[in-house]
């Protein structure tokens, strides 16, 4: 965790604040489509245009090009966490390998797992084939161990990689590691090949095009109040359809009767300005790895192709009655510890500025595991709950719902998370309390771990048992 020294001066303002992110400002002015006008038919109707409703909406045109597909979303293209996310394109199963091995047995996961690695590859197979620059670097991701409790953690991971190999972690020494990141005060790591860093918002709104030239409807500004079987009803009018779709992720607690459904758990950012060639030069990251740290509160990292750093962590993770602010303001205690942070791991950029700071919300089921739903007698899908770890585990989810809703049987409709169900969230005041409990113990044991203790604290160990992680 950041540790600002006594008496040091607090970090500056960064320039911008909210305004979505600074991924969708990067873009410059695009125009916002047109709302829903007045009642609609089609095949299929997906509520959201992130990358889950995208992504659908793009392989079932593709799987069958005669359908009339038609996508609904509140404000525009990858407004939620499409356009805001880390910009990690990485091969991660959403709540772990262990518990869907209990449950579906080892081949199951290990088929799941591989099929995760080969999504890294077919997003970037569809980028060049429909010309979407997103600014792709399959550099791997890098995980750096920076004091001895995070160190001993190594071992375990080591061991989890022994089990499934699928994954391809490899252990770094603390010289290894450094070579591809010179982070400070690394002491081991570990790296796995199955990651690309990308431009969210240019993958967002490239893959939005592509689905447009496919002939698909997509309406923005165009708020869903409810979906039921048959028909997505907004505030312009319904849309009437065989197939209802739901890919909402963090937003999804503003529908009726789901605010229990998922957490919206808050994620926050910041990018520096870009950095000079002599602090590139010390610092390395050549590969253009996505980077992230063994704390229990991690934080995570990309370098881009300008020459910035982008780093991000939870910050206020939670709050009151799932609230959230939709346009990604960010408080200054949370973009004050990015700041702190990314200055910690790398001391040489010294007082290099803070371009943008912004938030996003992402969903979290009950369980920690995403999942892909869809009931064939009554038309409803749904995908989502990545926890974080969507940008790759949305095409998959994508290609899955489109494989279902066309009926097809294949390998990909029978992996674990197909169908998997999980209880709802606690009710207030109970989750508010839960989550500042946990993450507050989250951050206790990593100023434990960073002023000296050498084993991974029990609060920590006790966190992870009441969250359900």
């Amino acid at each position: 965790m950041p540790r600002r020294a006594s008496g040091a001066a607090p970090a500056p303002a960064p320039a911008r604040n909210g305004e979505i992110s600074y991924w969708m400002s990067d873009l410059g002015p695009v125009p916002v489509g047109e709302p829903l006008a007045v009642d609609a038919e089609a095949d299929v109707v997906i509520v959201g245009a992130g990358y889950t409703g995208l992504w659908t909406a793009y392989y079932l045109a593709e799987r069958d090009p005669s359908l009339s597909i038609v996508v609904l979303e509140q404000h525009r293209v990858g407004y939620g966490a499409s356009g805001r996310n880390g910009g990690w394109l990485t091969n991660t199963i959403t709540g772990g390998h262990d518990g869907y091995a209990a449950k579906h047995g080892v081949e199951a996961v290990r088929a799941f797992q591989t099929e995760l690695n080969a999504t890294v590859d077919e997003v970037l197979a569809v980028c060049a084939r429909e010309g979407i620059d997103a600014e792709a670097t399959k550099g791997g991701s890098l995980l750096v161990a920076r004091n001895e409790a995070q160190r001993r953690r190594v071992a375990k991971y080591v061991d989890h990689a022994e089990k499934w190999p699928e994954e391809g972690v490899v252990e770094l020494s603390a010289a290894e590691s450094r070579a591809r990141v010179n982070v400070a005060e690394t002491r081991g790591g570990l790296w796995q090949p199955h990651c690309a860093r990308i431009h969210p918002a240019k993958l967002a709104l490239g893959l939005a095009d592509a689905v447009r030239r496919r002939g698909v409807r997509i309406y923005e500004n165009t708020r869903v109040t409810d979906i039921e079987q048959g028909v997505a009803r907004t505030e312009h009018g319904v849309v009437r359809a065989r197939h209802v779709l739901r890919a909402t992720e963090g937003f999804t607690t503003r529908l009726p009767g789901r605010k229990r459904d998922w957490l919206p758990l808050n994620s926050s950012m910041i990018i520096t300005e870009p950095l000079t060639d002599d602090m590139w030069a010390e610092i390395g990251w050549q590969g253009f790895e996505t980077l992230e740290d063994l704390s229990h509160v991690y934080a995570y990292a990309q370098r881009t192709p300008d020459g910035r750093i982008a780093i991000g962590g939870r910050g206020t993770p939670y709050h009151w009655a799932s609230r959230f602010d939709t346009d990604g303001l960010t408080d200054e205690a949370t973009w004050s510890s990015l700041s702190a942070l990314v200055r910690e791991w790398f001391p040489v950029i010294g007082d290099v500025g803070i371009a943008h700071t912004w938030s996003g919300v992402l969903g979290v089921p009950r369980n920690w595991r995403a999942t892909v739903q869809y009931d064939a007698e009554t038309g409803l899908g749904a995908a989502g709950g990545y926890v974080g770890t969507g940008v790759t585990a949305t095409n998959l989810a994508g290609r899955t719902l489109a494989d279902l809703v066309t009926g097809a049987d294949t390998p990909i409709t029978r992996l674990p998370w197909v169908g998997q169900r999980t209880r709802r969230w606690e009710p207030e005041p109970l989750r508010w309390v839960a989550t500042r409990v946990i993450y507050g113990a989250y951050r206790w044991a990593d100023r434990s771990e960073f002023r000296g203790l050498t084993h991974t604290s029990r609060v920590a160990r006790i966190a992870d048992v009441i969250s359900g992680r």
